[in-house]
């Protein structure tokens, strides 16, 4: 069964904030809901399927229904790190067109920042994780896993650190036109190479901003969306896959984007090529490269050049991505930005991204996410979204 045309998003909303000393990540999930549905025109007695992560708190899923009073007849917390809720727009597609529900609502929310969660401490290992022995005594944590595959990209493809740089550069430059970015100042290859180094090679400017916040997706039948009069982003293909360490045959020159990337294009019927704005999962410039790399937007190994130079920049290179600031300058919220990818999509797509970073005649856009670990165990979703 195909998704490609049996699901439109209409509506989607980003939490204002990005520190919430104030609110509970419940409340943060609750005003997202709202927002999204406000946009969408719609209320929560007409939800009928919803879907979360683990930054959803208590009983997950079982604390958010009660917490929201939802009445539903379908529910999924499919987990895949921040590249959950793009899977989340698949599976809500998927549900839609089996006839489990009609309405999907799709939540994430979380208080990294007021509770200093960062990427730079060691991750919760514990005893019954089967990759805790292995992996805990050496220490890693999320910004020296994905050191590791900049330091391996470099090694074997010539990758600098000035051209990782330019998507920083390239976030930047489209962040200072969103009022709600945590980072709105313009950075230059300089100021980046410039900073100081957290995890050699990735400077302090190469790493995502840790944000409060959260946001909100609706997901509905194409003729329910044709009723609520706003514009039409329908979901056109989608795939997802999960890289782990294939008994210790570690290659860290791809990700999980070199599966689930094929398997969106295909059911979408569209190439890399055809595709007007890219919103790529930014939690380090790295992350970046590797996606566009393994997504066909350029060969194996020469990601770095694509990248440079502009290329990103909206208006300017031939791939605008992440207009809103991306992970890289505007929002993190969780430490899971794959919400944030489709929000911005969905924006471009209905012409309502700020004028000064708009894609004229945007008809087609990717929303790609990774979650988890880059340089060890990490999930892929890849979504093709089309204005219709």
């Amino acid at each position: 069964m195909t998704i490609r045309g049996k699901a439109c998003i209409v509506g989607a909303y980003e939490h204002p904030t990005r520190k919430a000393p104030d609110k509970t990540v419940a409340q943060l999930h609750a005003e997202s809901a709202r927002g999204a549905l406000a946009d969408a025109g719609l209320s929560l007695k007409d939800v009928d399927g919803y879907f979360c992560a683990s930054d959803a708190p208590g009983l997950g899923a079982l604390s958010m229904v009660d917490y929201l009073g939802l009445n539903l007849r379908h529910v999924d917390t499919t987990e895949t790190g921040g590249s959950s809720y793009i899977v989340h727009v698949s599976h809500a597609a998927q549900a839609i067109a089996a006839g489990k529900c009609n309405i999907a609502l799709i939540t994430l929310a979380g208080r990294t920042r007021s509770e200093a969660q960062g990427g730079t401490v060691p991750r919760n290992w514990g005893p019954n994780i089967p990759d805790s022995p292995f992996e805990a005594p050496f220490g890693t944590v999320t910004v020296n896993s994905y050191a590791l595959v900049a330091a391996r990209h470099m090694h074997e493809f010539g990758t600098t650190s000035e051209q990782l740089a330019w998507i920083k550069v390239a976030a930047s430059t489209h962040a200072q036109y969103n009022k709600n970015a945590m980072l709105r100042d313009v950075y230059t290859v300089e100021d980046v190479v410039n900073s100081p180094m957290i995890s050699d090679p990735l400077h302090r400017l190469d790493c995502c901003v840790v944000t409060d916040g959260g946001g909100a997706l609706i997901v509905t039948r194409p003729e329910i969306a044709r009723e609520l009069k706003r514009p039409l982003v329908t979901v056109r293909g989608a795939g997802e896959a999960i890289k782990g360490q294939d008994g210790g045959r570690i290659d860290l020159s791809y990700t999980a984007a070199a599966r689930s990337g094929p398997i969106a294009f295909e059911e979408a019927g569209v190439k890399p090529g055809d595709i007007d704005y890219a919103s790529i999962y930014d939690s380090f410039t790295i992350t970046v490269l590797m996606q566009l790399e393994d997504l066909g937007f350029c060969e194996k190994g020469k990601g770095g050049r694509f990248v440079a130079d502009g290329n990103l920049i909206a208006g300017q290179g031939k791939l605008p991505f992440n207009t809103d600031g991306g992970g890289l300058c505007n929002n993190h919220p969780a430490n899971r930005g794959g919400m944030t990818k489709v929000i911005e999509a969905v924006r471009q797509l209905r012409g309502e991204a700020h004028p000064a970073v708009q894609v004229k005649d945007c008809r087609l856009a990717v929303a790609q996410g990774i979650g988890g670990l880059m340089g060890a165990r990490h999930g892929s979703g890849t979504l093709i979204l089309e204005r219709s």
